[in-house]
């Protein structure tokens, strides 16, 4: 790896370097953009506090060095009564905010604007790790889940109240508001004025609820939630690209039709998708010799499918959450990732492939970068800037992350990002 070198010197975005679409391709000063780079969420809560922004500066002169220029980062968060959950938030309740952790949030974008980095920037959850749509609900309307560890059946189904929920609209909207004239504290930029902010996301993951009837009946509010909403915060940013967070189909209860009809708008930019192989049943790190080709023959097809129904869209497309347990579901740092390996160096030949042929993905985030993060158990994380890693709290710590030690993972990602600018 030659290019790891600190980077010294930078100039931050300038006014005309924002991310557009012109049919099916991201552009920059009317260059194509294209890019490879991680799921890194917790990034605000590492500027929110000193030791927690000098490991950041050091994660982001990496990502740079290695070409990784595009990150997917959390904007919101709220303090909720759900187990297992954040508990530190964006909005310690409604319209009461945490200037703390909204300076970390200044202080991620002007660094990253100094690198020319470019942030996705997710506004909500439909999972209640972080609050989200669950808790807005619980605001607005008082009613709780009596299972707050969170049934997976029926905690979907009290998230997925929001969509119709105006109160809890109204409450996110004014956060969404708040954000997008918020003056950076450090680049003194109005965020809906900076470059460095790629494109804002209505919400990680959402879905209309489970798959079947308990999300189909949902499914119109859900289309028509996704379309005013992307539409409102083009009226108040008219700058930056708007997008959903869907996962694809999976996120739109099976349905190739749904999916279409929620991204067949024109206040949204482009699409997404994510792709998630041990979560839908696909691999199985205790039985990688008989469960790895199978997942990268599925994770293929469903790579191509979401490529075809960006270009029934006339839309880019960007895989924006992708990852994989280490060998035996293993999350220390230099233990093994020969599958992970393996799978990510196949996805990456067919998305360089389909990126040189002007296809309509244009970019990847893998999920995540735990860089120079070290595991604790998930109720130590919040005090100790050193432990964050990228997975939820209450899941594993590492499981998915990379580190600095994964070199090997580094240079695949590294050589892929390398092919994408060739031509």
């Amino acid at each position: 790896m030659a290019c790891l070198a600190v980077l010294a010197g930078c100039k931050s975005h300038t006014k005309n370097e924002f991310v557009s679409v012109k049919g099916m391709q991201f552009y920059v000063n009317n260059a194509p953009y294209r890019f490879i780079g991680f799921n890194l969420w917790y990034a605000s809560y590492l500027g929110a506090t000193p030791e927690g922004q000098i490991r950041l500066l050091h994660e982001l002169d990496t990502l740079k060095a290695y070409g990784f220029d595009n990150l997917r980062i959390l904007g919101g968060s709220e303090q909720t009564f759900f187990n297992k959950a954040l508990p530190v938030a964006f909005q310690t309740a409604p319209e009461s905010y945490n200037e703390g952790l909204l300076k970390g949030l200044d202080f991620v974008l002007a660094e990253m604007g100094k690198r020319k980095m470019y942030a996705v920037v997710y506004l909500n959850n439909y999972w209640q790790w972080s609050g989200g749509m669950a808790q807005y609900v619980k605001w607005s309307t008082g009613d709780t889940i009596t299972d707050k560890d969170g049934d997976f059946k029926k905690m979907m189904i009290y998230s997925a109240r929001f969509y119709s929920d105006s109160g809890a609209n109204e409450l996110f909207r004014n956060y969404v508001k708040m954000i997008v004239n918020r003056t950076n504290t450090y680049s003194k930029l109005k965020y809906k004025n900076d470059p460095a902010i790629m494109a804002w996301e209505l919400a990680n993951e959402p879905r209309p609820g489970p798959d079947g009837l308990d999300g189909g009946k949902n499914i119109e509010d859900f289309i028509a939630w996704n379309h005013k909403t992307s539409a409102w915060i083009h009226s108040i940013d008219p700058n930056h690209l708007v997008t959903t967070g869907s996962e694809g189909i999976v996120g739109c209860i099976q349905n190739e039709e749904y999916f279409l009809r929620t991204l067949n708008d024109p206040s949204i930019d482009f699409a997404t998708f994510h792709l998630w192989a041990k979560n839908w049943g696909w691999f199985n790190a205790s039985r990688i010799d008989s469960t790895l080709p199978s997942s990268i023959i599925k994770a293929s097809e469903y790579i191509n499918h979401h490529i075809n129904l960006a270009r029934k869209l006339g839309k880019p497309i960007t895989m924006e959450e992708f990852g994989l347990d280490r060998d035996s579901s293993k999350t220390q740092p230099f233990s093994a990732v020969t599958a992970r390996n393996q799978y990510f160096k196949s996805l990456m030949n067919l998305f360089t492939d389909s990126t040189l042929a002007n296809a309509p993905l244009a970019g990847v985030n893998v999920w995540a970068f735990g860089g120079f993060g070290k595991p604790l158990p998930w109720e130590q994380v919040m005090d100790n800037a050193g432990a964050f890693l990228g997975d939820p709290f209450g899941e594993p710590q590492g499981l998915n992350s990379v580190y600095i030690s994964d070199t090997s993972t580094l240079n695949i990602l590294y050589s892929a990002r390398k092919k994408i600018w060739a031509k």
